[in-house]
């Protein structure tokens, strides 16, 4: 692949180490994801095209619950692409350091791309030793992450509503997101992007087809962005 030699090799299984500790988080959500499929009465065939075609666990459970509820398609749509409108925010800040890669090997990386592996990716390439080949680092969190949803995700579906509520998997899903906002709050302009988005969601939990999510994330975004362009024009 691209001509990879020991350095590819021993920086993608880098990424692959870097993603194990996040799959305490991933695993339970995949199941989730998995078992609330079957429960909102799709067929497993769909179940899993869903999994594999949007790879995304909060567009999965929320375009699941608008199943359930008999909103329209166009609703689900719009909701899903709303909500993975982050990840066009994602390939943004990291796309410099993939310049050199050809573009079926950065399409690929697009598709593996989540909040996790980004966040790993950001974090290394942010480190002082800096990342000789951010493909291949990027690459392995990524495979790593994928295979372990989709395996998980599947035993979700085969679970169905097997699965008791006093096992408690429901954790999973803040569990994935706080482990990758801890490291990710690094300045004040993040800190404060994080402090709104989460006051928004809560104040507004109430709002359908999860609007407070996409609320939170636009303020969020809006007071990080205020803050870091306020702190600028002070420097300067």
């Amino acid at each position: 692949m691209m001509g990879w030699g020991d350095e590819e090799r021993g920086l993608f299984l880098q990424g692959v180490r870097a993603a194990l500790p996040l799959l305490l988080g991933v695993i339970p959500f995949a199941l989730i994801c998995g078992i609330a499929s079957m429960e909102a009465g799709l067929p497993a065939w769909q179940a899993v095209g869903i999994s594999l075609v949007i790879f995304a666990g909060a567009s999965q459970l929320a375009v699941i619950h608008l199943f359930v509820i008999g909103a329209p398609a166009v609703v689900m749509v719009l909701t899903a692409f709303v909500i993975n409108l982050r990840f066009v925010m994602y390939s943004a800040s990291i796309a410099p350091h993939f310049r050199a890669v050809p573009g079926r090997w950065r399409l690929l990386v697009s598709y593996l791309l989540t909040d996790q592996a980004y966040a790993l990716s950001l974090t290394r390439f942010h480190e002082k030793r800096g990342c000789r080949n951010p493909f291949a680092y990027t690459l392995g969190a990524g495979v790593t992450i994928f295979f372990v949803w989709q395996v998980f995700n599947a035993l979700g579906i085969l679970l169905g509503a097997g699965v008791p509520d006093s096992w408690g998997l429901d954790f999973g899903v803040p569990l994935t997101f706080m482990a990758l906002l801890v490291p990710a709050v690094q300045d004040r302009p993040t800190l404060v992007a994080a402090l709104v988005s989460g006051v928004t969601a809560l104040v507004m939990s109430g709002f359908p087809y999860g609007l407070n999510i996409i609320c939170a994330a636009l303020l969020g975004i809006g007071a990080g962005l205020l803050l870091d362009t306020t702190g600028e024009e002070g420097a300067s």
